[in-house]
């Protein structure tokens, strides 16, 4: 079974049986209808006493999570490995309460949409012919309110040699390792906060990948063989009607995503091809601009195809949210943060390596979706029935410990 073959993939980053054991555990949790997928609620379904030992795989049993992730990513890439894979990097909040949590501040969040109390992780996604999937991630950490303070590092557990990185830092270090690691892959994209970023560019050519960042309406480019520095936008009003092409830049919910989209040609040497990708809505006329850099001369359509696999991550984030937990932790620390994420990011990687696995379909059906896939697992697979007196076990236990809480939480108050 996947679920044997996953744990057997990771099993020898854990030293002792038991958070081997309890790992496994956990990610069976995470892919299980369990509405929350914290410590309690997957201790109560495999059939634990209490929470203790999810917590300690989280906190302080002996593993290295980021070895985890290796295994994570090496599997995948067995899997779905193409060399015209995208590497997409994003980052998602997490919305936290109080201060204690690592990396929280007051900070916009695509999650909410507005600043609000919350962490940020910077993941990187891998985008194949064949499936995508979530392969690293990295927590930012706010340098004021956090790096600044060693006080408050040390308290959350953040090793010592972690110091402040931009978000666009922490996708050169996952692309980096990637790289490193012989993952197969073509081409780079992100939003505009990495095609902002000239450090990110300069090491994707350096290596000689190819990439499509988007960048804001203020960018300026240099056009007529470097003679002219002009506005993106103020270049878009220039371009004739006849040079606009219409392309789908994928498949979304409601069909192709077609846009119009038109190229101009910049400032380049021997060796190299940059040009300015203007995407155009054809209802609205919105305008969204993308830097393009490749080692060889590549058509319209794939840098198209580039830049509409950006929507990917957005789409993991939504996936990873809904059907694993990713969000769904209440540890605080540096430690707990990264094993659960990773975690949650091998519950994903099974419905991935699923789907991919899934024979041609009829054509009257769409083919199956993760969210399908393990709607079909639970039913399957990992149907559980638990016992009255362990359900009832688990009511005082809940109970029991929440007076205690309110108990603790009152006295600090008459104690202020």
């Amino acid at each position: 079974m996947i679920l044997d073959e996953a744990v057997t993939r990771v099993a020898d980053r854990f030293v002792r049986a038991e958070p081997r054991r309890t790992a496994g555990q956990f990610v069976e949790g995470l892919l299980s209808g369990v509405e929350r997928k914290t410590c309690w609620s997957l201790a109560e379904r495999a059939g634990h006493d209490d929470p203790q030992a999810m917590q300690r795989l989280l906190r302080t049993a002996v593993w290295d999570a980021d070895s985890v992730r290796d295994d994570v990513r090496a599997w995948l890439i067995e899997q779905l490995g193409h060399p015209d894979a995208v590497l997409a990097c994003d980052e998602t909040g997490f919305l936290k309460k109080g201060l204690s949590s690592v990396g929280v501040q007051r900070q916009y969040t695509g999650t909410a949409g507005r600043i609000e109390n919350s962490q940020v992780g910077v993941f990187l996604a891998y985008i194949a012919p064949h499936g995508r999937a979530m392969i690293d991630r990295r927590l930012y950490l706010p340098e004021t309110t956090w790096c600044q303070q060693p006080d408050r590092l040390t308290a959350a557990g953040v090793p010592d040699q972690v110091g402040f990185a931009t978000k666009p830092a922490l996708a050169r270090q996952m692309i980096a390792a990637a790289l490193d690691a012989g993952v197969p892959f073509g081409w780079v994209t992100g939003d505009e906060v990495y095609g902002a970023d000239p450090g990110l560019r300069a090491d994707l050519e350096h290596r000689g990948i190819g990439y499509v960042l988007a960048v804001g309406c203020d960018r300026r480019v240099d056009v007529n063989d470097g003679r002219t520095l002009i506005r993106v936008d103020d270049l878009a009003d220039r371009i004739p009607s006849r040079e606009w092409q219409q392309h789908s830049c994928g498949p979304g919910a409601k069909g192709p995503r077609e846009y119009l989209w038109a190229w101009i040609t910049t400032a380049t040497s021997p060796g190299e091809h940059r040009c300015l990708l203007i995407r155009r809505n054809r209802s609205t006329g919105e305008l969204a601009f993308y830097l393009c850099w490749s080692p060889r001369p590549a058509p319209l359509h794939t840098l198209v195809t580039v830049a509409g696999s950006r929507w990917s991550i957005e789409e993991l984030f939504h996936t990873g949210k809904g059907q694993v937990g990713l969000d769904h932790y209440q540890v605080r620390g540096w430690t707990g943060w990264h094993r659960h994420i990773t975690l949650a990011m091998l519950a994903l990687a099974v419905l991935t390596i699923l789907a991919a696995r899934q024979p041609d379909t009829d054509p009257e059906i769409i083919p199956l979706t993760v969210a399908e896939i393990r709607h079909l697992f639970n039913a399957f697979v990992l149907a559980v029935t638990l016992p009255p007196e362990h359900i009832l076990h688990w009511s005082v236990w809940r109970r029991t410990s929440q007076a205690r809480a309110r108990r603790s939480h009152y006295q600090r108050r008459q104690a202020k």
